[in-house]
Order: C-alpha cells, then sequence, then structure tokens
C-alpha cells in the first residue's frame, strides 16, 4: 500500500480503500481500478490524495464496522463543515444537533472496544476532522465512564465546537505543523479565544446544550494569557478532562501530511508520563474504547525482537499474552517477573495507519493442552481483574459526578443512583 498524491494517480491503480461522497453513498469500493473519470471525481471532491495498493498486493481485511466507521467519518466531516462555516459567517448551524445525536447514539452506547482509525488530513480539513474524531473519542470514554446522556450530549457538542477558532487561522500557519514559533502559537491562541467569543453571544439563540459553553471556555483558556478561568464544577472539570485526553490523543495518533503520526501504544504511553496534565481514569476509560494491542497484532519488544499478540489484556493493554517470533514461545507479560525484563515498545502499523494484524500466523498457530490451559488461566484472570478495574471507575466517575450535586438526605447520599450500561464484549 502507498499514498499517491491526487496530481500523480494514473487509471488502473486499485484503491485500498473507499471513497464515499458527503450522503454517505458508496462511490468506489476497495479494489476498484481507476479511471479517467474517477480521477477527474477524487479531485472535484478536493481529496490531497489516496492509498493505493500495489500491483500484487491483496486487498486488507476490514470488518463490517470498519467500513461503517470510515463512511460515518465521510459524513460527520462535511455536516460539521457546512455548520461550522455557517457559524464563521456569523449564520447559525442548521444540523449540529442532529450530528450530535447520531454521534451520541453510534458511539456514546457502544458495548465493545472500536478499531479507532482517523482518516488522513491536511491543513484545509484539519479543523473539520479532528472535530469529527474527538467527539467520537469523547463519546466512547463519556459512555465507558457512565457519564449521564446529558451530559454526553454537552461533551460531544463541546467537542464539535471547541476549535472552531481555528477557522480564523492561515492555512500557512497550520502548515508549519510542530515547526510553530512563538508567535505562532500566540496567534493561534488569540484566534481559539476569537472563535469562543464568536459563540458565547448568540449560544443560547442557537438552542445549545448549555454546559457546552463552559467546558469549551476551560479547553480554550487554560493556557490563555488574557483570561484566567476560575475553577469549574466537578462534573464540568471531568467533561474538560475528557476533552483534552480525547483531543491530545488524536493529534498524536492522526496521519496528517505534514507530519507522521505516532502509534497509539506510544500516544498512551506519552499521556501515562503527564499525569499532572491528563487525567489518569480518563485514559483508563480510553484503553477500554478502542483497540491498542488487539489480538493479532504484530508488536516489537524491548529486546529488538517482534512478536504476536495471542491474547488481548482487558485490565492493561499493555501486557498481553504474546508468541516470540524468533523461538516460538509463549510470555505473558502481566507476569511481574517477565515484563521486568521484557516490554512492548511499539506496535507496527500498515500505511494507512492501520494495525497490522498477523492473521495467516493466527490460522496457522496450533496451540498444545499446556497453552489452551494457560490462556483460559490467561483470560478468566484478566477478566477479573478489569472487572474490578471497571467497578472502581465507575465508582470513581460516579463520586467525581456526586460531588457537585445537591444532597437531599445521607441516605441518597450513601445510596446514589447509578446509570446501568451494556456488557462489553472482549475479544
Amino acid at each position: 500500500m502507498q499514498f499517491v498524491k491526487t496530481a500523480d494517480l494514473k487509471p488502473g491503480m486499485r484503491l485500498a480503500k473507499p471513497i464515499y461522497n458527503k450522503m454517505g453513498v458508496l462511490l468506489y469500493e476497495r479494489d476498484t481500478n481507476l479511471t479517467v473519470q474517477g480521477i477527474n471525481s477524487i479531485e472535484n471532491f478536493g481529496l490531497i490524495g489516496i492509498f493505493i495498493l500495489e500491483p500484487a498486493e491483496p486487498v486488507p481485511p476490514l470488518s463490517k464496522e470498519d467500513l461503517e466507521f470510515e463512511q460515518f467519518q465521510t459524513i460527520y466531516m462535511f455536516k460539521i463543515k457546512e455548520n461550522l462555516d455557517r457559524l464563521q459567517a456569523n449564520q447559525p448551524p442548521v444540523s449540529l444537533l442532529e450530528l450530535v445525536k447520531d454521534i451520541q447514539s453510534h458511539y456514546g452506547l457502544l458495548d465493545h472496544k472500536l478499531n479507532f482509525a482517523q482518516t488522513l488530513r491536511s491543513s484545509a480539513d484539519f479543523v473539520y476532522k479532528h472535530a469529527i474524531s474527538v467527539a467520537i473519542l469523547s463519546a466512547l470514554i463519556a459512555n465507558q465512564m457512565h457519564v449521564p446522556e446529558q451530559e454526553q450530549a454537552a461533551l460531544i457538542t463541546a467537542s464539535l465546537l471547541y476549535d472552531f477558532g481555528y477557522l480564523y487561522v492561515p492555512q500557512s500557519v497550520l502548515d508549519k505543523g510542530d515547526n510553530l514559533t512563538g508567535k505562532d502559537k500566540e496567534f493561534i491562541q488569540l484566534n481559539l479565544e476569537r472563535g469562543y467569543e464568536t459563540l458565547r453571544p448568540q449560544y443560547q439563540t442557537f438552542d445549545l446544550p448549555e454546559p457546552s459553553l463552559e467546558i469549551i471556555q476551560q479547553a480554550i483558556f487554560c493556557n490563555s494569557t488574557t483570561l484566567k478561568v476560575k475553577e469549574p464544577a466537578s462534573n464540568i472539570k471531568l467533561l474538560a478532562d475528557i476533552l483534552k485526553v480525547a483531543d491530545k490523543f488524536d493529534r498524536l495518533t492522526a496521519m496528517n501530511i505534514n507530519k507522521p503520526p505516532i502509534s497509539e501504544v506510544a500516544a498512551m504511553t506519552h499521556l501515562r508520563s503527564q499525569r499532572d496534565i491528563y487525567n489518569s481514569l480518563v485514559l483508563a476509560a480510553l484503553a477500554q474504547c478502542i483497540h491498542i494491542l488487539p489480538t493479532g497484532a504484530c508488536v516489537d519488544l524491548s529486546d529488538g525482537e517482534k512478536a504476536l499478540v495471542l491474547e488481548e489484556n482487558p485490565a492493561n493493554f499493555s501486557h498481553p499474552m504474546i508468541l516470540k517470533f524468533s523461538n516460538n514461545l509463549i510470555y505473558d507479560l502481566s507476569d511481574p517477573a517477565i515484563n521486568k525484563n521484557l516490554k512492548i515498545v511499539d506496535i507496527m502499523k500498515t500505511m494507512d495507519n492501520r494495525i497490522a494484524i498477523d492473521e495467516h500466523t493466527l490460522e496457522h498457530f496450533v496451540a498444545d493442552a499446556y497453552i489452551k490451559e494457560t490462556a483460559d488461566r490467561f483470560r478468566k484472570k484478566k477478566l477479573e481483574s478489569a472487572q474490578q478495574r471497571q467497578s472502581e471507575l465507575k465508582k470513581q466517575a460516579m463520586d467525581s459526578l456526586m460531588d457537585s450535586a445537591t444532597v437531599l438526605s445521607s441516605e441518597e447520599e450513601m445510596n446514589p443512583v447509578k446509570k446501568p450500561r451494556k456488557k462489553m464484549k472482549l475479544l
């Protein structure tokens, strides 16, 4: 697989990813041979380029959910672009609440982990694609932390709007990527604040969730030199913490034409290392929402060798059961005696930033009775550990939310009502 700029496309090249129109209608399926008409369509869509299969390369396997995720991202991107462009023109949004409800219905109630794959971005569409990814991540995390539905909707709304001010920043500045000067950063910050001030006066007339504006304020002015925001209520702080994690995780892992992404493993390691900035409970919830080291993933080890993930660890993604290619031995990285000297450094990715799954090796791997017994014991132990961790996260999240609620009686304080949730599927 290779990325080819639109100007370099030639008839006969095979598509590695499907192409949808703004309504989500499939225009070109994967493995389709490009024609002159198809190339013209891609140019008209404003795509900077597409992923192309090598001449003898098979079509990579994608599940129905993976394909739907790409389809939804396309639909959502055009919807948020329409709404943000209207806001920039001082016009009210037309389908923003509809978009919020759609994201919430698809990802705010999900009962299993998602393969979170972002689409390629440029400075021209960064604002729109980033907003959609952050909104989806926020919905996933909020669901995992049992955030009430109304607050979840407010968080998704804030996730779609908080970076609105980037539309005032020239592409020449955005094209600098990580090479921003101090003046560039100050300029961007002022435009983010400008975006907030554009939203604030008309916010109520747009009939948007009231807490969203406070969440946006927390996200924008936390590093401002012009305004010091007051400490928010605990429920708003939790929502702002979720937005902060979703924002940074997406920025680190998204494919950008100006900057290569880092893997989910490296991103989580980075976020975990800054405990004073990123809420550890939110990071733990994120790890339960998306596949970071799924079964079948190929990984690089700290001893310089490579391995295959045989069993995902629901309690701690960084400690799965692996099969080392060099000696065909299995290692349980949740064992302290093993992970003390052997760690997963990174994960192997495909050209389009998807996790490289070695299904062929898995199909030919035959486990003996000892391995099966070890794997079953591993699954049971990790499931129990994950369920205990889930209970702790649920209690901590509920305690955080209840801190800002009015206590009606001591009995109610001791017996808060907890929102039921669907049981997660363990892969």
